[in-house]
């Protein structure tokens, strides 16, 4: 079963119960990643490591990593 129809389900389900809609999925998905973010950036400056943009440095990698020949 997907998430649309697992979805569709508890929908169905809280309307005939008078329950509140459940969220959307994928409604909450950038906040998860940000929280992730900020508790890596945070473990970072606790265990003294530089707490920067890690996107930034894989982006770096990616664009200038060595050509095959």
């Amino acid at each position: 079963m997907t998430a649309i129809e697992q979805y569709l389900i508890d929908t169905y389900r809280a309307s005939q119960h008078g329950a509140p809609m459940p969220p959307p999925p994928g409604r909450d998905d950038l906040a998860v990643l940000r929280a992730a973010r900020s508790y890596e950036q945070f473990q970072a400056v606790v265990e003294g490591r530089p707490a920067g943009r890690p996107w930034r440095a894989a982006l770096h990698r990616l664009l200038h990593r060595p050509r095959p020949c």
